[in-house]
């Protein structure tokens, strides 16, 4: 996280124990993280983030994601005042009962911005874009949106006539012909082009079809339009999803095969090992040959840690944007 400009995220079921459950993945081109729980929500997903810290902060970007959220300002300003950063949970729900904290509103947004605040303190970059399909848990840091759930819709829209059929062909093709010119922006960026590429975007979105199934879908894609329209602040940042989605695939098929997991031991080993084969496959490294470096305690393959801050070194694009960001 501390090394990458971006990650791509996205969730499948994960049945465990017999009940219901979640498991997320985390990644890019340098590195996957599967974690297997028992929520999704924004709370979950930070919790994920942050891994082996347990410590919640106030700091400026706590302070600012709570005033994005609406948190009530009598409510940030108590917890402004006296301490500012606690060791774990049981220290800061403690201070939040010292607060006088109680509302389930509050109190969860209150502690989705302590966690934000601890990731950003133990090194992630508060300009770290999350690419999703758009799910609300996934709204922090920066939003990227992919373009093919966007115009999933459409596909999945039955023509009831001639007319209704031309139209959502006609949209369709304009999306799929500004995804083109946007990937050529990602490949080769040109800011001269950037206000051509804004205004076809606006110009598609607000369009009156005379359908409103049709004019629903490009009003849900102008509401989006700085999340779809992302790389033309950072090229770097892919248009789609399909990263994730194929990782999280290789989780989906072991879950059929196996089915759910029974012990906290077994869900445990099935995310780690899932995380360490879709790892060495991102940094060119054979897996069967790193578990048997592991196991035979040989050392002659280094640390994954290690390749991915070398890789994410020697990609250029990655560098122009660490650069920007230092």
């Amino acid at each position: 996280m501390a090394v990458s400009s971006y990650v791509q995220v996205d969730d499948t079921g994960a049945r465990h124990q017999g009940h219901e459950g979640f498991c997320t993945h985390v990644g890019n081109e340098l590195f996957a993280f599967f974690a297997s729980t028992e929520s999704k929500s924004r709370l979950n997903f930070l919790e994920i983030l942050r891994q082996s810290h347990t410590d919640y902060r106030i700091n400026q970007h706590t302070v600012a994601y709570w005033q994005r959220q609406k948190l009530s300002a009598a409510v940030v300003d108590k917890l402004r005042q006296g301490p500012q950063a606690f060791v774990d949970t049981a220290a800061w729900q403690s201070r939040l009962r010292e607060l006088g904290i109680t509302r389930p509103r509050h109190i969860r947004i209150a502690t989705e911005g302590a966690l934000l605040g601890s990731l950003i303190a133990h090194g992630v970059s508060p300009e770290l874009v999350i690419v999703s399909d758009g799910a609300p848990q996934y709204d922090v840091f920066v939003r990227a949106a992919c373009w093919l759930h966007a115009e999933r819709p459409l596909a999945r829209l039955i023509p009831y006539s001639d007319k209704h059929r031309a139209a959502i062909a006609k949209v369709r093709g304009q999306i799929w012909e500004l995804y083109q010119d946007l990937k050529k922006y990602r490949q080769r960026p040109e800011p001269s082009r950037r206000p051509d590429l804004e205004a076809r975007f606006d110009a598609l979105c607000t369009q009156g079809t005379g359908f409103p199934s049709i004019d629903g879908v490009l009003k849900e894609m102008r509401a989006h339009r700085a999340a779809l329209l992302r790389v033309l602040d950072r090229p770097e940042v892919p248009l789609h999803n399909n990263l994730s989605e194929g990782h999280i695939r290789d989780y989906v098929k072991t879950r059929k095969i196996s089915g759910s997991t029974r012990s906290d031991l077994g869900r445990q080993a099935r995310d780690t090992f899932a995380s360490l084969k879709k790892t060495c496959r991102r940094l060119g490294v054979n897996f069967w040959a790193y578990l048997q470096d592991r196991v035979r305690g040989a050392g002659q393959i280094p640390r994954l840690a290690d390749l991915i801050r070398q890789k994410a070194e020697e990609m250029p694009a990655w560098k122009a944007v660490a650069a920007s960001q230092a």
